[in-house]
Order: C-alpha cells, then sequence, then structure tokens
C-alpha cells in the first residue's frame, strides 16, 4: 500500500510536467510577432517643366537717353518673340530671339527715333513650380533714324505657367549702345509684359 501512493505521488509531477511539454508549456519559445510595415510616403516634386518651344506677343514701355541729346525720349514697345528652355531640375536654361517695334518712340527737340530693337537673348532662371524667375543677358541691335548699330543689354524677368500650353510674364531690361554709329552713347531701358504659348 504504501509502495502504491509512493509511486502515484511521484508519478502525479511527471504527468503533469509531460502535459506542459507536450503542449507547448512554459519552456517553448514564443515566436514575436513581426512588425507591421509602415507605409512612406513618395518624395512631391513641386517643380514644372519648362522644357520646350515657346512663342509669342509683348507690349511694353521704354525710355531712351543718348549723350549730347537734350532730353529723353520715351513710348510703346511691342514686339514678338520664339525661344526654347531646357529645364535641368531646379535650374531652367534657354535661349529666344526677340523683335521689338516702337510707337511715337521720337525726341521731340532733335527729331531722333528709336524704330525698333532686335535682341539675341539667353536666359537661366530657377524652378519654382508655376514661376520661373531668370536673368538675361544678350546682344541688341538697334534702328535709330534709319541707322542701325548694336549693343549688349542685361535684365531680370519672370514667368509665369497659367496651363501647360500658356505663359504669362514680365521683364526688366536695360540696353547699352555704346557710340552709336560713331556718335552718341545710348541708354535704353525697357519694361514689357508677355504672354507666350508654348508648343
Amino acid at each position: 500500500m504504501k509502495r502504491t501512493l509512493t509511486t502515484a505521488l511521484i508519478a502525479a509531477p511527471l504527468a503533469v510536467a509531460g502535459s506542459f511539454a507536450t503542449a507547448g508549456g512554459l519552456a517553448e519559445p514564443v515566436a514575436a510577432a513581426a512588425p507591421s510595415p509602415v507605409a512612406v510616403a513618395a518624395p512631391v516634386s513641386y517643380g514644372n517643366d519648362w522644357s520646350g518651344a515657346y512663342g509669342g506677343l509683348s507690349l511694353g514701355y521704354g525710355d531712351v537717353d543718348a549723350t549730347g541729346v537734350t532730353g529723353d525720349f520715351e513710348g510703346t514697345t511691342f514686339g514678338g518673340h520664339i525661344g526654347y528652355n531646357y529645364d535641368m531640375g531646379n535650374v531652367v536654361l534657354g535661349a529666344e530671339l526677340e523683335a521689338v517695334g516702337t510707337d511715337d518712340f521720337v525726341n521731340d527737340a532733335t527729331g531722333l527715333e528709336l524704330e525698333q530693337v532686335l535682341r539675341a537673348k539667353v536666359r537661366a532662371g530657377y524652378d519654382a513650380g508655376a514661376y520661373l524667375p531668370y536673368v538675361t543677358a544678350g546682344v541688341a541691335q538697334a534702328t535709330v533714324n534709319g541707322d542701325e548699330d548694336n549693343g549688349y543689354f542685361y535684365g531680370l524677368g519672370v514667368d509665369y505657367a497659367l496651363s501647360d500650353s500658356f505663359t504669362v510674364g514680365g521683364e526688366v531690361l536695360r540696353h547699352e549702345f555704346e557710340d552709336f554709329n560713331g556718335g552718341a552713347d545710348i541708354t535704353a531701358d525697357t519694361v514689357g509684359l508677355r504672354v507666350s504659348y508654348n508648343f
């Protein structure tokens, strides 16, 4: 009787321990749950693709000062332009040809008249999304009373993309014609409003 009781007392704990081992008890390691993936937003570009050809019209105002000429003269300007931009990311490079005519751009004291200005431009701008601020410079040819001579210009401008097809902008330029046809030095400041169609 004692032997049976002793055997039962020893067997009981062993049976309990065995049940824990076979049922995934405390000794069995528990696998940690894998972390759920976190969605990462893709970087957003705020730039605008300015690459491509364009052409358009301009309307502006100009003021001319010539050494040795009494008083300056001023008037309305109007013209057309065609160009091409290449968007390199943040920087936009471009080239442009422009022809500008004038309306009643005459110096009353001397009868000198600025008839037209032709410009060949290079432009370098910053892609600020719908806006493109830029600097520009190049060579210019002016016609005064039928006489032509060459000079240079430089200035600032900004374009705004109304849509993929249309752009509006403004530009301020300073022109320098030194010793124009062996005579006076001429300085011309112009401001213009522009509208362009992007091809």
